[in-house]
């Protein structure tokens, strides 16, 4: 193959001693042929395909991986057509089947008229970099998901319950539909606590978080554990009627969990007790005084006798008077 990216001149050794000599794989590609000019033999060794190989662009198109390829070729043509020099990262494919990452960075030659003569550049193997990119994307991803789940439990935390109410809030007022909140509390827990220790009430919290998953069935439904041994379910376009046999859901899900509970005063097993209010919001109305609505259907629960649910239905702007 000739070597016109090289100087013709009595240089023209050391030059392309150097070029051939780096990790970066040196190329050019005539304009009007689109037809490779010079490609570094370093290409061999990293992709397995010759220097022989690599007759026109086509060739160069066809060895990037699918999923990439149209993207990259069109970004280039267009780039390389208004002469405009540019890089492109991009999966190159192998001989062997298999992908390495490249980097392109790449120069337009242009004629005395300024039209694209020529294509030149350099190919870098970026597959170490990208590498670590996507262990630092994973790492980043995970630590999100750790920021939005509960440590002990392993379902969603208070941070995530308000991020979800405040979307599902929104949605409700402009979409007119029905909101519905469950909260529910372990009966007499701190009795469990003194009475079996903090590493069986750790257990318990653990089996009740993972039991309420089996209660909310729809994808937008959200369990998630509300502070203490409190835990809470925000159910979208869920009507009153719905939400309460959720809630019944929830009470005999923990009650199937069999947990022993000799301190309580209700039964001989765990039990909860569940606030459930349902609201249509309108402009007056705010998450926050509906969770306090709620937590005070919740209290009522409790002070009927616990391993009950009570029901409220908020609304007409007076989302801190759920009515019972």
């Amino acid at each position: 193959m000739l070597d016109p990216i090289l100087p013709a001149d009595a240089d023209h050794a050391v030059y392309k001693t150097l070029l051939e000599s780096t990790k970066a794989i040196p190329w050019k590609i005539d304009w009007k042929s689109m037809t490779f000019a010079y490609i570094g033999p370093q290409i061999e060794p990293l992709l397995g395909w010759t220097q022989q190989s690599w007759i026109s662009a086509n060739d160069w198109a066809e060895r990037i991986h699918e999923e990439d390829r149209e993207r990259v070729v069109n970004f280039c043509i267009a780039q390389s057509q208004c002469g405009i020099d540019h890089e492109a990262d991009y999966r190159a494919l192998t001989k062997n089947g298999d992908y390495v990452w490249i980097r392109d960075v790449v120069h337009v030659m242009r004629d005395a008229n300024g039209e694209t003569e020529a294509l030149v550049g350099f190919m870098f193997d970026i597959s170490e970099r990208k590498k670590t990119e996507e262990q630092l994307l994973a790492l980043q991803r995970q630590l999100e998901e750790y920021s939005y789940k509960d440590g002990l439990t392993g379902i969603n935390n208070r941070r995530m319950f308000d991020s979800i109410l405040d979307i599902e809030w929104g949605n409700a007022q402009r979409t007119r539909r029905p909101l519905s909140l469950i909260l529910l509390d372990i009966d007499f827990f701190k009795q469990f606590n003194d009475h079996y220790g903090h590493i069986r009430g750790d257990d318990c919290l653990k089996r009740i978080g993972q039991a309420l998953q089996g209660a909310a069935a729809r994808p937008r439904d959200c369990v998630a554990r509300f502070g203490g041994e409190e835990f809470v379910l925000v159910l979208p376009e869920t009507d009153g009627e719905s939400a309460q046999k959720i809630a019944e859901r929830c009470r005999k899900l923990v009650r199937k969990e069999q947990i022993s509970h000799e301190q309580s005063n209700v039964a001989q097993l765990v039990t909860v007790s569940l606030g459930v209010g349902t609201i249509i919001p309108e402009a007056h109305d705010t998450p926050l005084a509906f969770i306090e609505a709620v937590d005070r259907l919740l209290y009522q629960a409790k002070q009927q006798g616990r391993d009950r649910l009570q029901y409220g239905h908020c609304g007409g702007g007076e989302a801190d008077a759920c009515q019972a």
